[in-house]
């Protein structure tokens, strides 16, 4: 029975870390002497891996460049030959990041190369084999730890999507105020405009003595 429960227990550990762990890799073409750039929304405290792969061409050179909305610089490397690449940052606040890839080409050569980049965050950017080697863990252990950490970010990405359905609600709120204080003044405006023309034309009929 034992031995049941912990074959039950590592094959739902599994299920919930194929689930909630998501990497996101991507194959794309860059001309020559041309940049492409990618966005990714990334939370607060988040730890982010990115792993680029781009391949030969012989004099070509290739930039790296990741910036937040603010213009802060979070990695920089340009004008490398190499066709291999990592980099690694934490967000300090919740986010929208840019990735861009620039593909330098030599005089007289006009060339595309192919830039592959896999992205990783939260729980998929740790390397659980250096905390367990650091921290003398046993494998049932480090599942254990990837399981807190995974349970944590999930708490965190639901306390994330209630904050923002909470500010999504009170927008929509004082929005639905702002439209009613809106349709009352609207309304007293053409009641006030139809008075006044009512008036207006009473006297004008008077002054032409059309009625008495």
């Amino acid at each position: 029975f034992f031995g049941f429960q912990m074959v039950h227990f590592s094959s739902t550990l599994g299920l919930l870390l194929s689930v909630a762990v998501v990497a996101s890799g991507l194959r794309f073409n860059v001309p020559a002497n041309q940049k492409r750039c990618l966005k990714e929304e990334i939370h607060k405290n988040l730890v982010v891996t990115g792993e680029y792969e781009i391949t030969e061409g012989i004099g070509y050179t290739s930039s790296v460049h990741v910036t937040d909305t603010r213009g802060h610089t979070l990695y920089k490397r340009e004008q490398f030959g190499d066709l291999k690449g990592k980099f690694a940052f934490t967000a300090d606040e919740y986010d929208i990041f840019e990735i861009c890839l620039t593909n330098h080409a030599p005089a007289g050569q006009n060339t595309q190369r192919e830039f592959s980049l896999v992205m990783k965050h939260g729980v998929e950017a740790k390397n659980y084999d250096d905390i367990a080697k650091a921290e003398h863990l046993k494998p049932l252990e480090v599942e254990l730890r990837r399981l807190e950490d995974l349970s944590d970010a999930i708490v965190k990405d639901f306390a994330f999507m209630r904050q923002r359905e909470e500010e999504m609600r009170n927008t929509n709120e004082s929005t639905n105020s702002r439209v009613l204080y809106l349709s009352v003044f609207s309304m007293l405006c053409l009641l006030g405009l139809a008075a006044w023309q009512v008036l207006f034309l009473r006297s004008y009929f008077k002054a032409k003595k059309l009625i008495d």
